[in-house]
C-alpha cells in the first residue's frame, strides 16, 4: 500500500523549488499590481506610510485606514518579505512554509507591516544564533510570530511616548518577543496536542498579555478598536476567485488531471506536523486549497458578510493551511459550530467578529478530524465563547487571537474525548465476538 501511495506522488509532474519559489513571488506582484487598479501611486505611497506609523491592533483594517491599493501593496511586501526570511534560513517550500507565508499575506490586511514585523523576525533568529541552534529552527517562528506586531506599533505610537523612544521601545519589545518565541512554542505544543493549528498563536497570546499586563501597570490603556471597511464584496469575489481557480487548474495539471492524493488528505485527522505536501503532493495540495478557498468564500456570502481586511485574513490563513493541517471534510464542523453558536447567542451572523471567529476558529480542525463531526462542531461552539471575551487579556496585540482561544479550546477538550474515545473502543472491545479457540479450551476444561 505504501509502495502504490509512493507511487501515486510521484506520478505528478514535479516543481523545482525556485519554480515553487517563482510561484509565490507572481502572487505577491499579482496582489501588488491589482493594487494599482485601485489606486493612484502617490495615494499608494501616501497609504503605506500611514500603514508604517500607525497602531495595528485589533481591528485595524487598513484598507479603511488608507485605502485598498495601500494594502495590496502592503501585502505584496510582506509577502516578498516572508520569502526572503525563507530564503535566508535556506528552507524548502512546504506545507508549514506555504502556510506561514499566506497567514503572513493574509494579515497584512490588517495588522502586519514591515516596521513592526521584522523586529520579532530578527528576535526569533537571534534565538537560534544564541542557542546555536540551525536557523531554520525558529524559521516558523519567525514568520508565525509576527502575530505579536501590533505590540510593536503600540508602543511605538499610540502610548504617547516621545520620540525616538518610542519606536526604541518597541523595536526592544518585538524583539524581546521574537526571542522568547521558539522556546514557548515547542513547550506549549503539548498542552494543545497538536490539536490547535495556531500553536504559535498561543504562544503569542501568552506573551503578549504579560506585556499588556505591564503596560497596565505603569499607567497606560490599551483599548481594542474596530476600524472596517466596506463596500468592495464584488471587486474581491472576482480577484479571489481567480486566485482560487489558479490553485486548482494548476493543481489539477501538476497532478495529470486527476485527483490522486486528495484522499489521503481528507483521511488525515491534521493534527500538527502534518505536511500536505509530503502526504498527497504538491498537486492534491493546490487543489485542497483551492477548494478550502471557493469555500470560505461561499460560508462569507451565504453569511450575508463584508469582505473587509480581518475576513480576507481569515480567507487566506484558511487556504494557507490547506497546505498543513486543513482540509474541506475537517474545517466544516468547526464552521458549523461557530455558526449555530452564533445564533443561540444572538450575536450577527453578518458581523465580521463572527464571520472571522469562524474562519480562524479552523484552527481547531484537527479536533474534528481526529474525533468526528460532532466534537468539530461542539468545539466551534466553545471556541466563539471564549474568542469572543479573550481579547481583553491582550489588548488586541496579538494578532492570533483566534489561536490563542484555540488553544484553550482544545486543551479542555482534548483530554476529555480522548477519555471516551478510549472508553468506547474498551466497549466495543468487550462487546466482540467471543474467540472460538478460547471456547474450545474452556470447553475441553469440563
Amino acid at each position: 500500500m505504501q509502495q502504490q501511495e509512493k507511487h501515486t506522488i510521484s506520478s505528478e509532474r514535479e516543481l523545482s523549488e525556485h519554480s515553487k519559489y517563482g510561484l509565490l513571488i507572481g502572487f505577491a506582484l499579482f496582489m501588488g499590481g491589482i493594487g494599482f487598479l485601485f489606486n493612484t501611486p502617490q495615494e499608494i505611497w501616501e497609504g503605506n506610510v500611514t500603514i508604517l506609523t500607525s497602531p495595528a491592533n485589533l481591528l485595524t483594517d487598513y484598507m479603511a485606514l488608507t485605502s485598498v491599493g495601500a494594502t495590496l501593496v502592503n501585502v505584496s511586501l510582506m509577502t516578498l518579505q516572508s520569502l526572503w526570511i525563507v530564503r535566508m534560513a535556506d528552507a524548502k517550500i512546504n506545507g508549514p512554509v506555504i502556510a506561514g507565508i499566506l497567514t503572513i499575506a493574509g494579515f497584512a490586511f490588517f495588522g502586519k507591516n514591515l516596521f513592526n514585523s521584522i523586529p520579532i523576525s530578527i528576535g526569533a533568529f537571534a534565538y537560534a544564533k544564541v542557542t546555536h541552534a540551525p536557523i531554520h529552527k525558529s524559521l516558523l517562528a519567525a514568520l508565525f510570530g509576527t502575530a505579536l506586531a501590533p505590540l510593536v506599533s503600540e508602543l511605538s505610537f499610540n502610548l504617547g511616548i516621545a520620540q525616538p523612544y518610542g519606536i526604541l521601545l518597541g523595536i526592544a519589545a518585538g524583539f524581546i518577543s521574537g526571542f522568547s518565541i521558539p522556546p514557548l512554542a515547542n513547550h506549549f505544543v503539548t498542552f494543545t496536542r497538536g490539536f490547535s493549528l495556531y500553536n504559535v498563536g498561543f504562544t503569542c497570546g501568552i506573551i503578549g498579555t504579560v506585556f499588556i499586563s505591564l503596560i497596565r501597570n505603569f499607567g497606560y490603556g490599551i483599548e481594542n478598536v474596530n476600524i472596517l471597511a466596506s463596500g468592495y464584496n464584488r471587486p474581491f469575489i472576482i480577484i479571489l476567485s481567480i486566485l482560487f481557480s489558479v490553485m486548482l487548474l494548476l493543481g489539477l495539471w501538476l497532478n495529470r488531471w486527476t485527483f490522486h492524493g486528495l484522499n489521503r488528505i481528507l483521511r488525515h485527522s491534521g493534527q500538527l506536523s502534518t505536511d500536505y505536501l509530503e502526504l498527497g503532493g504538491l498537486g492534491a495540495t493546490l487543489i485542497n486549497m483551492g477548494f478550502l478557498g471557493f469555500m470560505a468564500l461561499g460560508y462569507i456570502l451565504l453569511m450575508g458578510g463584508e469582505i473587509n481586511g480581518p475576513v480576507l485574513g481569515g480567507i487566506f490563513t484558511v487556504i494557507g493551511f490547506g497546505a498543513f493541517g486543513k482540509n474541506i471534510k475537517n474545517v466544516l464542523p468547526i464552521l458549523i459550530g461557530v455558526t449555530l453558536m452564533g445564533r443561540i447567542n444572538y450575536h450577527d451572523s453578518q458581523s465580521t467578529l463572527v464571520l472571522i471567529s469562524a474562519l480562524f476558529g479552523t484552527t481547531l480542525a484537527p479536533l474534528a478530524g481526529r474525533y468526528g463531526t460532532a466534537a468539530g462542531i461542539l468545539a466551534g461552539a466553545m471556541h466563539l465563547t471564549l474568542v469572543m471575551n479573550i481579547g481583553y487579556l491582550h489588548g488586541g496585540v496579538n494578532l492570533y487571537n483566534n489561536g490563542f482561544s484555540g488553544g484553550l479550546v482544545a486543551a479542555i477538550l482534548v483530554p476529555i474525548l480522548e477519555a471516551l474515545h478510549l472508553h468506547r473502543t474498551n466497549q466495543r472491545a468487550l462487546r466482540g465476538a467471543v474467540n472460538p479457540a478460547d471456547e474450545v479450551e474452556v470447553d475441553s476444561g469440563k
